[in-house]
């Protein structure tokens, strides 16, 4: 059955803004003080998961065993790499469509959440000069299990005291479309229809989001 549309929560990275370029640079500086071989190609794998689950995918490569203690503190390390490269991050790092979307949800009195694994999304998220459309923020440092969990979609939307079946998720990475459909939401995924094959409709970026289409194909009037 049809539920009424009253909240949308988006993913930050890849959807809102693109620090994709940052985390690579962050997560290289890192692999090359290990001296594990770390490029582009690799840097895909890290796509839609959070931190401790990308160090582990370079540390495979590496060869070395760490303890979770100096796993923590790698994490920390490539954090301080990452903060420091974003700090000149500001409003025109929005991708085309993010701004005119958000005002437009705010026009439809919807509710708008960010289910960011990023526990640097406050930061970004002031930075873009945006923080003021969010009705709530997950906090990705209280999150137990990374996306494809859907764990951040339901505390988002409990967050937003809105039911699952009432939410439409926005997601660039098959995980957060696989956490977006385990919360059981309407799934729209932006990027390539092959990578995101599991969403309920793919567009190329978020100036294609049309909202009243979205409502009469998945929601009730």
């Amino acid at each position: 059955m049809k539920s009424e549309l009253k909240a949308v929560i988006f993913d930050l990275d890849g959807v809102l803004t693109d620090t994709a370029e940052y985390h690579y640079k962050g997560w290289k500086m890192l692999a090359d003080q290990l001296g594990i071989p770390f490029d582009k190609e690799a840097n895909e794998e890290l796509k839609g998961i959070d931190r401790l689950a990308s160090l582990n995918k370079i540390l495979e490569k590496g060869n070395k065993t760490y303890t979770e203690e100096e796993k923590a503190q790698l994490c920390n390390t490539k954090n301080d790499y990452y903060k420091e490269l974003i700090k000149s991050i500001c409003e025109k790092d929005l991708l085309p469509g993010a701004e005119n979307v958000l005002k437009e949800l705010k026009r439809r009195n919807l509710k708008i959440g960010l289910a960011s694994v990023s526990k640097n999304a406050f930061t970004v998220v002031e930075s873009l000069k945006i923080a003021e459309y969010f009705d709530y923020i997950a906090d990705a440092a209280k999150i137990a299990k990374g996306k494809p969990d859907p764990e951040i979609f339901i505390t988002c939307a409990n967050g937003l005291g809105v039911e699952c079946e009432s939410c439409l998720g926005v997601e660039d990475a098959a995980a957060g479309v696989e956490a977006i459909k385990g919360s059981n939401m309407i799934a729209v995924g932006i990027g390539e229809k092959e990578i995101l094959s599991n969403a309920d409709m793919v567009l190329g970026s978020l100036e294609d989001l049309n909202f009243d289409e979205i409502i009469a194909e998945y929601y009730l009037k």
